[in-house]
């Protein structure tokens, strides 16, 4: 007969045996240090039109307030319709980000084919329901057209050491999105330090996250460089021992157009060029719109 401290024990040991592989021994000083190296040696480089063309491509268009309604979703999407004629040599957003229960409004209305339709879902932005009802309400989302998914882990259960609940949460919520592709948040302004963010990152990739995103920009601190430099430290190790690529994804806090810039030199950086693309490259956020508009038309714009 199994006994089920045993039990327990060995599905601790296994998480805590995945995080051995990867350094995740960080100082946070050490990685503050890094990354203001490297956006005082690169972020300058980048700045350039082509690479805010390619960042506005990369946006999750967000509308996620108290106030939104059926008809305030359906204006935001006709925006996202409206821009090829407006912009026709521009590409468009990568996704709308929204409410789950907005899924079908955008669904129904969206025009563009190439632009996703992504869904907050599993108790956001706190995470904390059952585990049942964060199954119950991706699969709703999904059904009702959603083609991405964006959930939090729980950040009390792996504050807590509980890295089994917190990854079977995330493998049960992936088996429901099947090959949707999952965004795992981490809500790294609550985890504290530059080593929880790494492990975080390590058990959001081993479980099935499809991207890591840093925050639901409910919560501040939210993204931050030095938050950036170590996720995408451990996409870069994750995919040295697996083969697997795994996206990124800052969110919150991104008020300036140089916020995007400093946050694609991280990419470009630490990853490489093949993540240059916004199959595995996303930026959640909805004032940055307009002020890459405003840059690359070279006139204040008001689109979106």
């Amino acid at each position: 007969m199994k006994h089920p401290n045993n039990e327990l024990k060995i599905e601790k040991d296994k998480y805590n045996e995945a995080l051995s592989k990867y350094d995740t021994h960080l100082q946070d000083e050490a990685i503050k240090a890094k990354t203001a190296d490297l956006i005082a040696n690169k972020v300058a480089e980048n700045d350039t039109l082509e690479v805010k063309k390619f960042l506005f491509n990369c946006i999750d268009l967000t509308t996620l307030k108290t106030t939104d309604s059926e008809e305030s979703v359906l204006r935001f999407t006709e925006r996202v319709n409206d821009f090829e004629n407006e912009f026709p040599e521009l590409k468009n957003v990568a996704a709308i980000c929204v409410y789950p229960n907005f899924a079908n409004i955008v669904s129904q209305s969206l025009e563009v084919e190439e632009v996703g339709i992504a869904c907050v879902s599993a108790g956001f932005p706190s995470s904390q329901t059952f585990t049942e009802v964060k199954i119950a309400e991706t699969a709703m989302a999904l059904h009702e057209g959603a083609t991405e998914i964006d959930i939090v882990i729980s950040v009390g259960k792996f504050l807590s050491g509980d890295y089994e609940g917190m990854c079977d949460e995330i493998e049960e919520i992936k088996e429901v999105c099947g090959e949707k592709h999952l965004k795992v948040i981490l809500e790294t302004g609550a985890l504290g330090s530059a080593e929880n963010i790494k492990k975080a990152s390590i058990l959001a990739m081993y479980s099935g996250a499809d991207f890591i995103k840093t925050s639901t920009g409910k919560q501040e601190p939210a993204a931050t460089p030095e938050a950036a430099y170590v996720m995408c430290e451990a996409i870069k190790e994750y995919y040295q021992k697996t083969g697997r690529q795994i996206g990124f994804k800052p969110a919150g806090g991104i008020n300036t157009v140089h916020d995007a810039i400093v946050y694609y030199t991280i990419v470009k950086e630490m990853l490489g060029e093949k993540w240059l693309t916004n199959k595995l490259f996303r930026l959640g956020t909805s004032r940055l719109a307009n002020l890459l508009l405003s840059d690359i038309s070279d006139k204040e714009t008001k689109f979106f």
